[in-house]
């Protein structure tokens, strides 16, 4: 089937595309970019306007399933993908069981096949069970399609365990993922060590909990060589560390929240709102502003969600016994746009590289580009949309998001998965 967008602002700073042009599907990948271009037959699109991206990919995203339905599952999660933009996402392994070895790799990978609404991309376990002792079964984990490995949800805290995750992970050429987090300094933490924590009566988790872990991290890389991303990094030395190992030539990356950008430890105010409760802890106003730098330099690379997922009974308790996290698909290219591209701290150029080419990059993706012969995964959003963030609107069976209330500029309007319509006019395909 033939599928022509017509008239839509067309960025894709791959190719030095930044124009009003047309594009011509067939069959799954993109015939022609051109003006004026016409079909036999076919199907039309105006998408006057509206701009048209290479499709958006979250690489920090958990699906829930196997194990905790509840909270989301993969029909759900990648519905809610799609309804906010996203084409691809990267599904997290802290599920029960664990995703640490080739089953657990198939089965989300079906799953997705059958209910899904965008591409999902598994990620492996870096460690059996996520418990930090034994390798998981990473070799065979890979033959299966795993594109990355991570421990997401704590720490490898054994560094002699992480170094050998490295240099295995290096033989097959894939990412290891890191979430950065010593439990001897975070112990029981809650938010932010030093004027939330007291101002709150609660546990602090310091900053130097993730510092100290992405210094360790950092410098594994360099004694192994195996390319390391830094995931939700939040503060303003973490980043620096990170710039300084790029310059050094180093294989590091790095991704960071909307949530870490545009809310800091002052939000939480004393309602003590268990939305806002996040791993790792929102942080200081000068922490935010180095996030911002280090995507204006291009320190950071990527922007993800942390989609975390929660029923409301779990939120819905004391700020100390609710869970981590807050859902983020929905929102993230609309907040994005409303705090970074319609003030004119970002083209859409870089959001493009920040939320569609590095990170299929980072997770040895296949390219795509707005040219003939690419593969026909796009994102159509309307820059001049306004909507408010409500709880009924979500495709997702969770609400914890931070960001309910709020007004925003932009929305996702169509989202095509290899050339074909998973989100029309703002609606999912069913």
């Amino acid at each position: 089937m033939a599928l022509m967008l017509k008239n839509a602002r067309v960025v894709d700073p791959q190719v030095g595309l930044d124009e009003v042009c047309d594009v011509l599907l067939r069959d799954g990948r993109i015939v022609e970019v051109g003006h004026g271009l016409a079909m036999e037959k076919g199907e039309e699109m105006d998408l006057t306007g509206k701009v048209l991206t290479p499709g958006l990919v979250d690489m920090h995203v958990h699906l829930r399933e196997p194990g905790f339905e509840q909270k989301e599952d993969i029909a759900s999660g990648t519905r809610a993908a799609a309804h906010g933009g996203f084409t691809a996402v990267c599904a997290m392994p802290n599920t029960d069981p664990v995703i640490d070895n080739a089953v657990g790799v198939e089965y989300v990978r079906a799953r997705a096949e059958q209910v899904g609404k965008c591409r999902v991309i598994v990620s492996g376990a870096c460690t059996k069970g996520l418990a930090g002792e034994i390798l998981a079964e990473m070799g065979d984990m890979c033959a299966h399609g795993a594109k990355a490995f991570t421990d997401d949800g704590r720490g490898v805290q054994d560094a002699g365990m992480m170094r050998r995750v490295m240099e295995y992970a290096s033989q097959f050429d894939r990412v290891v993922m890191a979430h950065c987090q010593d439990d001897s300094l975070v112990g029981e933490g809650q938010v932010n060590e030093g004027v939330a924590s007291t101002r709150l009566g609660m546990f602090g988790w310091p900053a130097e909990g993730e510092e100290l872990e992405i210094m360790r991290d950092i410098a594994l890389c360099r004694l192994t060589g195996c390319p390391l991303h830094i995931q939700h990094i939040t503060t303003a030395r973490g980043v620096a560390m990170v710039r300084a190992a790029k310059a050094e030539g180093l294989p590091v990356t790095c991704e960071v929240t909307p949530h870490h950008l545009f809310l800091t430890e002052d939000d939480i105010d004393d309602t003590y709102p268990t939305s806002l409760k996040v791993n790792p802890p929102l942080r200081t106003a000068s922490d935010a502003e180095a996030l911002a730098e280090g995507i204006a330099d291009g320190t950071i690379d990527a922007i993800v969600t942390d989609h975390a997922p929660h029923t409301d009974w779990e939120k819905d308790r004391e700020f100390e016994l609710a869970p981590f996290g807050m859902i983020g698909l929905e929102t993230s290219l609309s907040l994005v746009l409303t705090n970074l591209v319609a003030t004119g701290k970002m083209s859409y150029g870089r959001m493009v590289e920040l939320m569609a080419v590095n990170p299929r990059a980072i997770l040895r993706e296949e390219p795509v580009r707005i040219e003939a012969g690419s593969i026909a995964d796009l994102t159509v959003f309307d820059p001049e949309a306004t909507w408010t963030v409500e709880r009924a609107g979500f495709c997702s069976k969770a609400g914890n998001s931070g960001f309910i209330g709020c007004e925003l500029r932009g929305r996702a309007t169509d989202v095509l998965v290899g050339g074909y319509a998973t989100l029309r006019d703002g609606k999912i395909v069913e």
